[in-house]
């Protein structure tokens, strides 16, 4: 007689009986289907995939397209299906997944193929619907490290081989696609058929996937235009094979040979040219136009306020005097905050400005008048008074940062043309591999960790509990005027997961099993763990990482 257990399944809202061993999979098939199948479920807290197995007394939760888990597990097992379209078709040639187009889509190359014709697209895309009809099982096993190496090398996968051998352990994870191997940092669907919404464009020298939204997942997008973002993505993707550190694997590589400090010196190096070069766009905006206002935006922990810093100081060069201000500063009291769906405080609505106030400084600034701005506390959610006045001159440049920068009403009543507006993000531009980017959201995450629990007073738990609405709230308030910038600026340093692995490590670990967010803390540990720490001792005080992990010779 089977041995039976007892399971709480959070969407029934009840208990099941089912026999031990028995696999997600077949539990989800007790459940009425909804709008969209299940892609992995919450055991405990922790994702796992429908072909685990339970063996005790759990509590599940069946996830889908609609979760910020469950979109991460539609776009992985695309790429794997991606990943074995190319390879049918082009034996022997290289897929890159570069980076992220729109808010579900990816830019991708085919070494070799260049560039990809709208017939060659066609038959790509028609091939992974072939291979999604036959619905092929995705297996996932363990086995040794050296016999991973091994299929590896058969594949030709350098850039994988590299991340094992500068994180070696004795066994390793491989999934298995019919011939082809591979590994992905996260779970997978079960098999091909779950990926039912998808295409292939032809975009710049390679195609762009389209993938459903979490938002709208029966929606495709299939044209992007965000050349700007593009473009910002391409240079700096370039300069990282350039300095020969495309990969995770090299970066470590690099590391372990000693020279970490030559890493921190060339990617600063290169961050403080382009704000030299943004710095004399402005001047000759400021010059032929009469621009007086600098307006920067980005999402959260995307460095806005070391930029607005660093930017300033070029400026003074050229003559300018830069004057800031910050709009996290304007937040109204915490108690006049305005809610989300939720029921939770949304910082990250525009409502959550005290837009008369602002605007009203804003006017007199720009009129000559001397105005006392507020300070914002974040422990207390009070505004108080900064202690010196600020007033404009004619040489004067009003920098103002913040995540509503771009947003039309934020300034409706200061004509376009006094304006210069730039848009500041962490575009990770080093890959774990070829197929698995780095989210620049997972970037973010880590600098706000980090920044949160030594200036804010919040801990990994309170961060991560937020870290959902701040999502929710950059794609409905910052992401839709991200191209009505006049230039973007990358903040992402290639070496700086490294230095923050140590300062986040220590604040994921206290996060309790017990919560629902424990399997993000977990997740980033895992994510954590194949990088080689980086001390950050030659990080120079005007760094945007300082921002984060302390030691800047900047106020805040």
């Amino acid at each position: 007689m089977t041995d039976k257990i007892k399971v709480i399944c959070e969407n029934l809202g009840s208990e099941l009986e089912i026999p031990m061993g028995t696999s997600l999979l077949e539990i989800s098939r007790r459940l009425t289907a909804g709008a969209h199948p299940f892609l992995a479920a919450f055991v405990n807290n922790r994702v796992k995939e429908l072909n685990y197995k339970i063996y005790t007394p759990v509590t599940i939760r069946f996830i889908d397209i609609t979760s910020f888990a469950g979109i991460r597990v539609y776009q992985r097992t695309s790429w794997f299906i991606l990943q074995k379209a190319v390879r049918d078709l082009y034996p022997g040639q290289t897929l890159h997944i570069r980076h992220s187009m729109g808010q579900s889509g990816f830019y991708c190359e085919i070494e070799g193929i260049d560039p990809l014709t709208r017939k060659a697209a066609a038959a790509l895309e028609a091939r992974m619907r072939a291979i999604v009809e036959a619905d092929l099982p995705i297996r996932r096993s363990k086995i040794l490290t050296e016999e991973v190496r091994a299929r590896y090398a058969e594949q030709g996968y350098d850039d994988k081989i590299a991340l094992l051998d500068t994180r070696p352990r004795l066994y390793s994870e491989l999934y298995t696609l019919g011939d082809i191997p591979g590994y992905f940092y996260g779970s997978l669907a079960p098999s091909t058929g779950y990926i039912t919404r998808f295409g292939i464009e032809p975009y710049y020298r390679g195609f762009y996937l389209a993938l459903p939204q979490r938002t709208s997942p029966d929606v495709l997008h299939k044209h992007v235009s965000q050349e700007k973002m593009f473009g910002i993505f391409r240079e700096y993707q370039s300069w990282v094979a350039l300095m020969g550190v495309p990969t995770i694997g090299a970066v470590n590589a690099r590391a372990l040979a000693g020279d970490a400090g030559g890493m921190i010196k060339i990617a600063e190096a290169f961050h403080e040219r382009k704000f030299a070069e943004v710095a004399d766009a402005i001047q000759e905006a400021h010059r032929t136009r009469g621009v007086r206002m600098v307006l920067i935006s980005g999402p959260s922990s995307s460095g806005k306020t070391t930029s607005a810093k660093r930017l300033g100081i070029q400026l003074g060069v050229l003559g300018l005097r830069p004057v800031m201000i910050s709009l996290d500063d304007y937040f109204v009291e915490r108690e006049k905050t305005p809610l989300d769906e939720n029921g939770q405080y949304d910082y990250e609505a525009l409502e959550a400005i005290d837009l008369e106030l602002f605007n009203d400084h804003l006017h007199r600034l720009l009129q000559g008048e001397s105005v006392d701005i507020p300070r914002y506390d974040f422990i207390t959610g009070r505004r108080t008074q900064h202690d010196t006045p600020l007033t404009l001159d004619e040489h004067s440049v009003l920098i103002i940062e913040g995540i509503h920068g771009l947003n039309p009403r934020l300034t409706p009543s200061v004509p376009d043309a006094v304006k210069f507006k730039i848009y500041i993000s962490c575009f990770t531009s080093v890959a774990m591999d070829n197929l698995s980017r780095i989210a620049t959201t997972d970037n973010r995450l880590l600098r706000r960790l980090t920044r949160d629990y030594r200036q804010r007073g919040s801990d990994a738990l309170q961060t991560l509990s937020r870290w959902a609405s701040v999502r929710r709230g950059e794609e409905r308030h910052i992401f839709p005027y991200q191209e009505n910038a006049d230039v973007m600026l990358n903040s992402s340093l290639f070496y700086e997961i490294s230095v923050l692995r140590p300062f986040a490590e220590k604040i994921l670990r206290e996060v309790p099993d017990t919560v629902p967010e424990y399997d993000e803390a977990r997740r980033m540990l895992k994510f954590l763990d194949n990088f080689i720490p980086i001390p950050p001792d030659e990080i120079p005080p005007t760094s945007i990482l300082r921002e984060f992990i302390g030691g800047s010779s900047f106020k805040y």
